[in-house]
């Protein structure tokens, strides 16, 4: 359960800039209104589409930026040099544990199978209880639509609690997706659908 008090929020996002001029515009938005709330963020460490987008509009409005960057895509993505802190890592699930020690929350924006893969796993290990964090996911145009509908089949065919498809806050509205993490509370369900944890 969060209790409202979020000191860092993680970004998942695409390294590249997307079609949609919407998608650069929400980025830039998060950075702002994460220093607008005193809040930090930590994101992937480049410095190239989204993610570059992101950091640099948190930067900019003056709160503390954290990226993780795994050693080899450190030039293929560019690392951000500027950042109040870059952290290089050897791997992939290195980056990924240390992004989500440092965050209280996370958000998806626009992104590839690396921002699916990544808003995944926190939402897996929601949905095991190992942890409470809220995720939140930003449907700007309408990109998350087709997501959306998968993860709302697996609620139909059975694959997956209702109580667990409401872990994931939806909206389009940045103000709106903040004021939904600070107000979260973890479900407290198991994950199984088909028999009883003792």
């Amino acid at each position: 359960m969060s209790d409202g008090v979020l000191q860092r929020v993680c970004v998942f996002c695409g390294s590249s800039m997307g079609t949609r001029p919407e998608y650069g515009d929400a980025a830039r938005a998060i950075g702002r209104e994460l220093a607008e709330r005193g809040m930090g963020l930590v994101y992937g460490g480049g410095d190239i589409g989204l993610m570059g987008e992101v950091a640099n509009a948190a930067l900019a409005a003056g709160t503390e930026v954290i990226g993780v960057i795994p050693r080899a895509l450190a030039k293929k993505e560019v690392a951000h040099w500027n950042l109040t802190e870059l952290r290089i890592v050897d791997t992939m699930h290195e980056r990924k544990a240390a992004m989500y020690d440092l965050a209280d929350a996370f958000v998806a924006l626009p992104g590839g199978i690396g921002t699916v893969e990544e808003l995944f796993e926190v939402l897996t290990w929601g949905q095991l209880g190992m942890h409470a964090k809220p995720v939140g996911l930003v449907n700007t145009a309408g990109y998350w639509d087709a997501l959306l509908t998968l993860v709302d089949r697996a609620v139909d065919e059975r694959f997956l609690k209702a109580e667990h498809r409401e872990m994931l806050l939806v909206g389009d509205e940045v103000p709106a997706m903040f004021d939904a993490l600070a107000a979260y509370s973890a479900p407290a369900v198991t994950k199984w659908i088909d028999r009883e944890v003792v």
